[in-house]
């Protein structure tokens, strides 16, 4: 077991973030912060998994606020697809990181829960913002300030997870699907999640400008024209995404 509280690699394009202890600190916070930078500075990978370990996805803990220090936020500012594999419970800032996610997969035995109101507090790193997006006001607002703990099933119900399987089979099959993706251009992958998460925030025209503006940006890349070569030469794509 390394003794990083955050552990990083990458194989096939495919980066792995483990959360190697079960709460947010100061140095957890600062390593992965630093990994997600690094992420978007590196053109070979094309897609993010992120878990936790020993049973536990992100149990939560408290910000260091002197260093302005926010996971969340980090994982969310990562411009390749990210799939949290959530292999165990994910509580507090540990929630709000999965949020951060663009894909959910859970282990049947996870739980959720943004508990901060029974403290006295409320979320700190994009709780109250993006839980809300995801779920809808209504149940947004019943589990913010109930501070329920919820089961995986439970969360699948909400639409806070997009599937959940057995935990022995969580590896693989979070595996797959990235293995799955990234198959797909690098490029595309990037600017249509972009089109998505800032077009969320637009009106639907301004989306739809935002969506041409990223389309023909597209027809102007190297990986564009191995897309249409491979398809007419009947044969896998070689992306290098550029």
């Amino acid at each position: 077991m390394s003794n990083k509280t955050v552990v990083f690699s990458k194989e096939n394009h495919i980066a792995a973030i483990t959360l190697n202890r079960p709460t947010v600190n100061q140095e957890f916070s600062r390593e992965l912060v630093e990994i997600c930078e690094n992420i978007n500075g590196d053109d070979d990978i094309y897609v993010v998994t992120l878990t936790g370990s020993g049973g536990v996805f992100c149990t939560g803990g408290e910000k260091d606020l002197t260093e302005n220090l926010h996971p969340a936020a980090a994982v969310a500012s990562i411009e390749k697809p990210v799939i949290a594999a959530i292999n165990g419970d994910a509580l507090g800032i540990g929630l709000e990181i999965a949020l951060s996610c663009d894909i959910r997969i859970a282990s049947d035995k996870a739980r959720f829960a943004l508990p901060q109101v029974a403290k006295g507090l409320i979320p700190s790193d994009g709780g109250t913002q993006r839980l809300p997006r995801i779920v809808g006001r209504g149940k947004a607002l019943e589990l913010l300030m109930t501070a329920e703990t919820i089961t995986a099933a439970e969360a699948l119900e909400i639409g806070l997870v997009n599937k959940i399987v057995p935990a022995d089979a969580l590896a693989g099959e979070v595996a797959k699907l990235a293995e799955t993706i990234a198959a797909k251009g690098p490029l595309a992958l990037k600017y249509l999640k972009e089109a998505i998460i800032k077009g969320m925030d637009m009106t639907l025209q301004q989306g739809l400008r935002l969506e041409a503006d990223l389309y023909f940006l597209l027809h102007t890349t190297a990986d564009r024209t191995e897309g249409i070569k491979s398809f007419l030469e009947k044969r896998k794509p070689d992306y290098k995404g550029k």
